[in-house]
C-alpha cells in the first residue's frame, strides 16, 4: 500500500462508513451466540426492494451475474497477464461492442510464487465463468459495461480503502503493488461474489440454471477460502485488521436487512478473518457464516451498493462508473 498526497472527493462514502464502524467493534461475538432459529413462512422467495416493481427472468439474473464475472475476470486477468478479456468475450450476444476497462496491471508475484499460482488458477476460473454464462445466455448476453479497476489515487480501490480506513484520507491503495495488496483486492470481491450467487439463487426458476449457479457459487466459495486462508496464514496483524475494516465497510454499504437465520440473511452479513480466543482456544474465522453455520445472502440491490460504493440509491459508480448492463442495475 503506497501513500500519495492527492485527495479525491470521498466525503459521503467516508461518512457512511464512519457512522457504522464505531458500532461494529465488538460485533464478531454475535456470530457465536445461539439466538435461535427463525421460522420461515410462505413461499421461498427473495424479496429485493430493487426488484419489487419488476418481473425478473432467469436471463436477467444470469446477466446480473455476468456483469460481476466480467469485473472479477478483468481484475484477475490483468493481475496475472497484464491484459484482460478479449473483445469477443466482452461484446453482447447480439454483437454490440463491450465497454472499456480503466486501470489494471500485472502483479509481480516473484516474492510470493504461491500467491501467484493461486492468482493464475482463479483467473482461469473467472474466465471460464464468463464464457459459460455467455454461452448459456446466447443472444441475450449483455455486453461488458465500462469497468474501473484502477489502483491509482482516484480509483475505486483507493476510494474503498480510504473510507474503510485501510489507508488514510491521502493514501492510495494499489492492489497490483504487491502480492499482499493483491490478496486484499481479491478479498474485496470474493466474499461479495459468494453472497451474490446465494442471494440470487431463489430468483431462478429453471432448475438447470439453478444447478449451474450453485456450481459457480461453490467455486467462488473456494476462491474466497483461498484468499482468506492465505491472508490468515501470513500472520501479519495489519492484513487481518485490513480484512476487518473492509468487512465493516461492506456492511456499512449493504444496509441492515431483517434477520433470517434460516436463509442466511442478516444486518451484519460480513466478517473479516480475525480469530477468536487465544492459545488452546484460538479459533480461526475462515468461513464467514451465521450461528446456524450458513453462508450469507445478499440481494442484487445490496451487491450493487457495494460495487457502486454507494449506500444509497444509485445506478452507477465505483467499479462500474456507468452502471451494470441488463434489467437489474439499480440499488433500489
Amino acid at each position: 500500500m503506497t501513500m500519495q498526497n492527492t485527495r479525491t472527493e470521498q466525503d459521503q462514502l467516508i461518512e457512511t462508513f464512519d457512522g457504522r464502524a464505531r458500532r461494529r467493534a465488538d460485533r464478531r461475538a454475535f456470530f457465536t451466540a445461539a439466538l435461535g432459529v427463525a421460522a420461515v413462512g410462505g413461499a421461498f422467495a427473495y424479496a429485493d426492494p430493487a426488484l419489487a416493481q419488476t418481473t425478473v427472468s432467469d436471463s436477467d439474473v444470469l446477466n446480473f451475474a455476468l456483469n460481476l464475472e466480467y469485473l472479477e475476470a478483468q481484475f484477475y486477468l490483468y493481475a496475472v497477464n497484464g491484459s484482460g478479456l478479449t473483445s469477443d468475450l466482452t461484446a453482447s450476444g447480439g454483437g454490440a461492442a463491450g465497454g472499456t476497462v480503466t486501470g489494471g496491471a500485472k502483479v509481480d508475484f516473484q516474492s510470493d510464487p504461491l500467491v501467484g499460482a493461486y492468482a493464475r488458477e482463479i483467473a482461469a476460473d473467472e474466465l471460464a465463468h464468463v464464457k459459460f454464462l455467455r454461452t448459456a445466455l446466447g443472444s441475450a448476453a449483455v455486453a461488458m459495461p465500462n469497468i474501473n479497476i484502477s489502483g491509482d489515487a482516484n480509483g475505486p480501490f483507493t476510494a474503498a480503502a480510504r473510507a474503510a480506513g485501510v489507508v488514510d484520507s491521502s493514501g492510495t491503495f494499489n492492489p497490483y503493488g504487491s502480492p499482499n495488496d493483491f490478496l486484499l483486492g481479491a478479498f474485496i470481491f470474493e466474499d461479495v461474489g459468494v453472497t451474490a450467487y446465494k442471494g440470487a439463487a431463489p430468483l431462478l426458476t429453471n432448475k438447470t440454471f439453478l444447478e449451474a449457479a450453485a456450481g459457480i457459487l461453490a467455486v467462488e466459495a473456494y476462491h474466497a477460502a483461498i484468499v482468506r486462508t492465505t491472508l490468515y496464514a501470513k500472520g501479519v496483524p495489519a492484513l487481518v485488521t485490513a480484512t476487518e475494516q473492509i468487512s465493516n465497510a461492506r456492511d456499512a454499504l449493504d444496509g441492515s436487512p431483517t434477520e433470517d437465520k434460516v436463509r442466511g440473511i442478516g444486518p451484519d452479513d460480513d466478517q473479516g478473518i480475525a480469530p477468536s480466543g487465544s492459545n488452546d482456544t484460538l479459533t480461526a474465522n475462515l468461513a464467514p457464516l451465521n450461528s446456524n453455520g450458513l453462508a450469507f445472502s445478499r440481494t442484487p440491490g445490496q451487491v450493487l451498493n457495494i460495487v457502486y460504493l454507494n449506500a444509497g440509491t444509485a445506478t452507477m459508480g465505483g467499479f462500474f462508473p456507468n452502471g451494470v448492463n441488463g434489467n437489474i442495475k439499480s440499488t433500489t
